[in-house]
């Protein structure tokens, strides 16, 4: 199922998956060449929003935790790529130890860690999940909505290697995100590799730092293919001294909103384009849709009430929020039986291997839906994204899906980027 796009099927967006279903063959070579470069991360998500007249991402996640909502069709092509980037990282790899998060009350993000652990347990390697959950000190089985049994060991640090009771692996797979920083059971680890690397958390990254690289590298994309970057990249800026509490930072706040919205209507004019532009205003770290607010004019950041201080002070794990992004709001034009709706990729190595709506009916097509909602729900990609189809319209199922999977490809790269500068500071620190 596609989405109805509720805007006019023409203009920037038509022209743009024109373009891209035309160069569809120089597309692929090009991603090839970058890759000879540079190292994808093992695996991602990206938040899309299609606003018809532009397609862009809005997030980018190295710990993704829907793969339960991916179309099971898709499993053999998740198996194969999760099959190169074992072979990659660690060839030799029989045993994989999966840490996921500690929400043992959350049942679809379990479903996700046994969705996951099917996937990599195909691939020909043995996976056990242990947990980093202090008061879980035996193997305790935990029931799944379908019938399933996900069973989390306790975690066991030995000679400077990590592992379980009777279980020692070569690869340790991390659907963690560390917003909390670093367990000390993680880290100087014996001969052993971690996935994602330990910087690719939470406690380290920056979705300014993401987004810095992803214009960069779309930089590059958009002048080899002769389109304008504007169109698949959000403008952003960046307040790094704020403190919700005690109102500081407000000023920094209202220039860079300004600055923003400001540059967005120039675009908007360019193109003849007649919403009303917005920001997005978030942590700069963290992810679960927490601390983020939608302002359409920099007053309403200044002077915020109580409740909007409160909300925007704390992100997940309860950290203080001290860095925002100010990023532009990208319109959704896509709707699913009234639901709003929004694409998001997932990626395993450099292979796109699926992907799902989300889903929300009380949200508006400005607004974040990576929200509680009564009516949430994923809805699975019924196409791949890397079969185009050169025969159809550029809106076409086949090719929008495609579109989709270049815009992801191209966070993807980025991620790949961004991880190689994040390392070298690291060490110089």
């Amino acid at each position: 199922m596609v989405p109805r796009l509720t805007t006019a099927l023409t203009g920037p967006l038509l022209e743009l998956e024109r373009t891209f279903l035309d160069r569809a063959t120089e597309i692929e070579q090009w991603f090839r060449a970058q890759w000879q470069e540079h190292t994808p991360p093992f695996y991602c998500s990206v938040d899309l929003r299609n606003a018809g007249f532009k397609l862009a991402p809005v997030d980018t996640n190295l710990f993704p935790g829907g793969f339960n909502n991916l179309n099971p069709a898709f499993l053999p092509l998740c198996v194969q790529a999760a099959m190169t980037a074992i072979e990659k990282i660690c060839p030799e790899a029989k045993n994989l130890l999966l840490i996921p998060e500690n929400h043992t009350r959350n049942q679809f993000y379990l479903m996700n860690v046994a969705t996951l652990a099917t996937i990599l347990n195909r691939t020909g390697l043995n996976v056990r999940i242990g947990t980093l959950i202090p008061e879980i000190q035996a193997p305790t089985p935990l029931a799944l909505p379908d019938g399933q049994t996900l069973l989390l060991e306790p975690l066991k640090r030995h000679n400077g290697r990590l592992g379980l009771e009777d279980f020692d692996p070569c690869a340790i797979l991390l659907n963690n995100d560390l917003s909390g920083g670093v367990p000390e059971i993680l880290r100087d680890l014996h001969e052993q590799t971690l996935i994602p690397p330990l910087h690719a958390g939470w406690h380290v990254r920056r979705k300014s730092r993401h987004f810095a690289a992803y214009d960069r590298v779309v930089g590059d994309f958009a002048q080899a293919m002769g389109i304008d970057p504007w169109l698949i990249n959000p403008d952003f800026a960046v307040c790094g001294t704020v403190n919700f509490q005690e109102r500081q930072g407000e000023e920094c706040l209202a220039t860079n909103v300004d600055a923003v919205l400001t540059r967005v209507k120039a675009k908007y004019a360019q193109y003849g384009v007649k919403e009303q532009p917005f920001v997005i205003v978030k942590a700069d770290a963290g992810t679960y849709g927490i601390g983020i607010m939608t302002v359409r004019d920099a007053s309403e950041v200044r002077g915020l009430n109580r409740k909007q201080r409160n909300k925007m002070a704390v992100g997940k794990e309860g950290l203080h929020v001290t860095e925002v992004i100010i990023q532009e709001g990208v319109h959704t034009h896509e709707t699913i039986e009234g639901g709003t709706a929004e694409p998001v990729v997932y990626m395993i190595d450099r292979y796109v291997v699926g992907g799902f709506y989300r889903l929300h009916t009380e949200r508006g097509r400005d607004e974040n839906l990576n929200a509680p909602g009564m009516r949430f729900q994923p809805l699975a990609f019924d196409y791949g994204c890397s079969l185009p189809d050169p025969g159809g319209a550029p809106d076409d199922a086949p090719n929008r899906f495609f579109a989709y999977g270049v815009v992801a490809r191209l966070a993807l790269w980025a991620s790949a980027v961004e991880l190689e500068l994040i390392a070298p500071a690291l060490e110089i620190a």
